[in-house]
């Protein structure tokens, strides 16, 4: 029988020397948040469920309990028309949302808002769809600028404009300072298009087909070149930072994009890729503690400034 090093370290001994190795902190995560009008589990991501707004205020409370202080709001409304109107409802599920969490957490809690109309159209598109079946890009940025201005009216601290249509930083951060509102603008500069959001589709959806082509106007997963494109543009637009998703795929472009632009970069752990580890868990296939610290420290390793991840709660426990 072999014999045990005296000094073994435990698990949880390991990881928080991993974190601590990387300089990874709490104030490095975010935690994405589905707010609607009625609770809901979502079958394809076990462990994740869908806050209702009169609850909301108890969510907020056992997050910052853990020690996070961010969070990433995603809106599932209760209607869907053709332009997605309900995401710029100014009492709409989000704008609701983002003002009882600043009533009852002020600065303490860092609220972002996701700035798209995916969920609240009737396509499931980020773009509005004209007539002959082609997505509107400049029809669209009008309506993603009335979004960001009514989440920041509302008290959002940082607008995450997620669409992928050009120029959709300089639309929204025209709009912003047209009206003096400071909120920070986080792009969703690098959205690769792939299977990995079926998960997050599947609960922001609902019963609308989650299964949707979004390569037309998302990056191909072979193109860094446009990936770097994408991003310097949102740079010189004026994004405060930038986004890479999905995470684990895309590690090479992280680090391209801190080499090249110097600048602070976040990177989101998407649904899929915690679909995934919880599946294979569940099936006594991989080690899921193993797998989710790895998954996060290959992340942070990369130089991602900002990690959004379904799994900063189990994260927060080594930090």
């Amino acid at each position: 029988m072999p014999l045990q090093p005296q000094n073994a370290w435990s698990a949880e001994e390991r990881y928080k020397s991993l974190f601590g190795s990387l300089g990874l902190r709490k104030s490095h995560l975010v935690l994405p948040v589905f707010v609607s009008n009625s609770p809901a589990v979502i079958k394809s991501m076990p462990g994740v469920e869908v806050t209702p707004l009169h609850k909301i205020l108890k969510r907020v409370q056992s997050i910052a309990d853990s020690g996070i202080s961010s969070i990433i709001i995603f809106g599932i409304p209760n209607r869907r028309d053709q332009i997605g109107s309900s995401a710029f409802d100014r009492k709409g599920i989000v704008q609701c949302a983002i003002r009882e969490i600043k009533s009852g957490f002020g600065n303490t809690m860092n609220v972002a808002t996701d700035v798209c109309i995916c969920q609240y159209n009737l396509t499931g598109h980020c773009g509005i769809v004209s007539n002959s079946g082609r997505i509107s890009n400049d029809a669209t940025l009008n309506i993603l600028a009335k979004i960001a201005v009514s989440h920041a009216e509302a008290g959002a601290d940082v607008v995450a404009p997620s669409a992928m249509m050009d120029g959709q930083v300089h639309a929204i951060k025209g709009e912003l300072h047209s009206r003096r509102l400071n909120t920070s603008i986080l792009s969703f500069s690098a959205k690769h298009a792939s299977s990995l959001y079926t998960p997050f589709r599947s609960a922001a959806f609902m019963k609308t087909n989650a299964r949707l082509d979004k390569s037309t106007y998302q990056v191909s997963y072979s193109n860094s070149r446009q990936a770097l494109r994408e991003i310097e543009t949102d740079i010189n637009e004026g994004a405060d930072m930038v986004m890479i998703k999905p995470a684990l795929m895309y590690l090479d472009l992280v680090r391209m994009v801190k080499n090249t632009f110097n600048y602070p970069v976040a990177v989101q752990n998407v649904s899929g890729e915690y679909a995934m580890i919880k599946a294979a868990a569940m099936r006594g296939w991989v080690d899921e503690d193993e797998w989710k610290v790895h998954s996060i420290a290959s992340i942070k390793r990369a130089g991602a400034d900002k990690i959004i991840s379904y799994f900063v709660l189990d994260i927060a426990k080594y930090l």
